[in-house]
């Protein structure tokens, strides 16, 4: 088992939640320094790198910025095999599970695993699975496929168990960047009381209330990125619910 995996393996062994920052290597260096440091002195150590598409970004140097900051466990999120940099420490190997499109299936990861395998990156086995959030994200669009329902838990939970058979270790429910809403809760619970996956929720989190709802349903991981970069105090507000949601959990278990 690679460093991260283990890391967050151990975090839900003693019920604690965590955030990660997702970074767009599309947005600006100075805001991807400015929201990185915030968030470190926030305790925040989970960083991912990646975005559906990217128009003027380089995955390598934003990789590079995040780490000479200090960051570690800093975590490829690629939105296709050009975005599979060597300088990370680890990458979600994923599979878009949610959809039937065979490039996001099984090509674009065909294409990557030669570089993978031999690089030093810890490749982790995941689920991605793109929820219906409102309205057309990126991440639709470009993968071309069709999200999950939002009021079908039981067909979310049947894919995440179809993933992990498969082998997957780590499941991603995914609302898209810039979501008109956040994953529904029934969905979040129905994954999470199906696999024994590590479980991230992102896209659409722009609140400590809709944070929290997704810890308290079961998520593992909460990811937020636009919501960072809109909001200055959400970084610090998140970290509150946090502790709060962590305190209340090591004392119940």
């Amino acid at each position: 088992m690679g460093l991260v995996l283990e890391l967050l393996k151990n975090r839900r062994a003693q019920h604690k939640k965590s955030v990660a920052l997702l970074c767009d290597p599309d947005i600006p260096s100075h805001q991807i320094t400015d929201q990185v440091q915030k968030a470190l002195l926030c305790g925040i150590d989970l960083f991912l790198v990646g975005g559906s598409h990217l128009s003027v970004g380089n995955t390598s140097e934003c990789v590079k910025l995040i780490k000479s900051l200090g960051a570690q466990n800093v975590i490829l999120f690629p939105g296709n095999e050009v975005q599979v940099v060597k300088e990370a420490d680890a990458i979600l190997f994923m599979s878009l599970i949610s959809g039937r499109n065979p490039d996001f299936l099984i090509s674009k990861q065909v294409a990557a695993a030669p570089f993978v395998k031999l690089s030093n990156l810890e490749a982790i086995p995941t689920g991605y699975m793109l929820v219906e959030s409102g309205k057309l994200t990126s991440a639709l669009y470009i993968s071309n496929t069709l999200p999950l329902p939002n009021n079908k838990p039981d067909i979310a939970a049947a894919t995440a168990m179809a993933g992990e058979l498969l082998g997957m270790q780590l499941f991603y429910l995914d609302a898209g960047s810039g979501a008109e809403y956040p994953i529904p809760q029934s969905i979040i619970h129905a994954v999470k009381t199906s696999t024994n996956g590590i479980l991230f929720v992102g896209g659409g989190i722009r609140t400590p209330l809709s944070a929290a709802a997704a810890w308290e349903c079961g998520a593992d991981v909460v990811v937020v990125g636009n919501g960072i970069f809109e909001d200055d105090s959400l970084m610090a507000d998140l970290t509150v619910a946090l502790k709060q949601i962590n305190q209340r959990t090591s004392v119940s278990s």
